[in-house]
């Protein structure tokens, strides 16, 4: 799911239009009606609407895959990217990112699986979306903890998007899976009595909103706009409601690093 923003006001002369996106479409009939609505975007969306308020623009939801994102960004297609897309170093000679929550890679399971630690999924089918990096890190993860200790190595399952990864694990296709530890929050809130998370996140990774290397102008009016709400205090009230005040970050980061 997207959005395009249309000008309602002018800013440094020139109309902002842009694109916010999840990881993946929603999928009816897979999780409750509330979820099913708003998947784990209730943050993104309320994220992104107080920044477009801030802005002076308003937002139209459109709904856009994964895979997609990043190639919308770099034929015009979008401006900008507010979704759970990762910054990661491979990915700032195309983009910049402006950081807007701490994340990381983290298992979790059915609250009635017997699966207690990280530990105990060597040898286990762990289930996530392949066209994230998720993947790898949980290849990397396991060839430590696992390979490295005489055990054997995590199965990885790569799933389609979101819903499908939890429906595998629903139907014990799957032992566990891998989702952004800023997610497992929100959706345990959500289906109550259904998930548990499995150890602590395993990575520490930002989530940001990204922009086409060199659209340093457009990148920093949002940076300003998300800058004032920190300080305002929406950002933080925006994270509480949705149980991630430990994910908040403090200040402006552009590509990791403290904003010059």
């Amino acid at each position: 799911m997207g959005v395009r923003m249309t000008a309602t006001a002018m800013l440094r002369g020139a109309a902002l239009i842009g694109l916010l996106s999840t990881a993946s479409p929603l999928a009816a009939g897979q999780l409750p009606d509330a979820v099913t609505k708003a998947g784990v975007l209730h943050l993104n969306i309320d994220l992104g609407e107080a920044l477009a308020k801030r802005l002076g623009v308003r937002i139209e939801w459109t709904e856009v895959a994964f895979a997609q994102l990043m190639p919308a960004l770099q034929t015009g297609r979008t401006d900008f990217i507010l979704s759970g897309l990762s910054d990661l170093p491979t990915r700032h000679e195309t983009m910049d990112f402006i950081d807007y929550l701490k994340s990381g890679a983290q298992f979790y399971t059915l609250a009635k699986s017997p699966l207690q630690a990280p530990e105990d999924l060597c040898g286990k089918k762990v289930g996530t979306i392949r066209s994230t990096s998720f993947p790898d890190e949980i290849r990397k993860w396991s060839a430590q903890h696992c390979e490295a200790q005489g055990r054997p190595a995590i199965e990885v399952i790569g799933g389609e998007n979101t819903p499908d990864v939890r429906t595998q694990l629903k139907q014990d296709r799957i032992d566990a899976a891998v989702q952004g530890s800023e997610n497992i929050p929100f959706m345990m809130s959500q289906e109550q009595g259904v998930f548990k998370p499995v150890g602590p996140a395993f990575t520490v990774v930002y989530q940001g909103i990204a922009f086409k290397k060199g659209d340093t102008e457009f990148r920093d009016a949002v940076a300003d706009a998300l800058q004032a709400l920190i300080k305002d205090g929406t950002y933080r009230k925006i994270l509480e409601a949705w149980h991630l005040p430990d994910n908040a970050v403090s200040g402006i980061l552009i590509n990791g690093e403290a904003r010059r």
